[in-house]
């Protein structure tokens, strides 16, 4: 069996920092995002199913989410200014992404690529699960803004801006419970986080 560097090039996603043209207090990277991200994607399908009526798989839609930015590994990550700067940039963006994708899963031993497939492969997600992943994403690019902006960072608030309108037009009975729920408190210091 020859050896997989799959898991060793996943671990550097730890070395792959997000926002890379703003001026961060708390730098982020996509390690750290991803961790996040799979927390609020499994609350998001739990609020789906317990609250409306959603049959959601949950535990697979975290594991997705764990894995959603990890062909920034071999691509890094470009700033959304740059990557929707334009249509045709946006799209071949996307073509390096689809490529990235397929050679993290072409570095994985044969006998696990259709059990990586659905995780790495975009095109072959779950339509739902992927939604709630990619609601997920933009809730905790929104929430980074929240505790950039409230440690002093201006330079967030045009991207708070923007998220808030991404939000509202991705906005589900889900994703509004979870922010009338859980948002507010990223605005929050930590004495009144831990006053109740």
């Amino acid at each position: 069996m020859l050896p997989s560097h799959f898991f060793a090039n996943l671990a550097r996603m730890k070395l792959i920092y997000r926002w890379p043209l703003m001026r961060n207090i708390q730098p982020e990277n996509i390690a750290e995002h991803s961790l996040q991200v799979a927390m609020v994607t499994h609350a998001l399908a739990l609020i789906k199913n317990r609250l409306f009526g959603g049959t959601v798989n949950a535990e697979r839609a975290a594991v997705m989410a764990l894995y959603h930015d990890s062909s920034e590994v071999l691509t890094g990550d470009l700033p959304t200014p740059v990557k929707y700067f334009n249509p045709e940039i946006a799209r071949e963006y996307k073509k390096i992404e689809l490529a990235a994708e397929q050679r993290l899963l072409s570095m994985l031993p044969p006998e696990l690529v259709e059990d990586f497939r659905p995780l790495l492969d975009s095109g072959a997600q779950d339509a739902e699960q992927a939604r709630l992943v990619k609601d997920a994403d933009t809730l905790c690019a929104y929430t980074k803004c929240l505790e950039e902006i409230n440690a002093g960072n201006r330079e967030f608030e045009p991207a708070r801006k923007r998220l808030e309108a991404m939000l509202e037009a991705r906005m589900s009975e889900e994703m509004r419970y979870f922010i009338d729920t859980f948002v507010a408190s990223f605005s929050l210091p930590l004495d009144e986080l831990n006053a109740h």
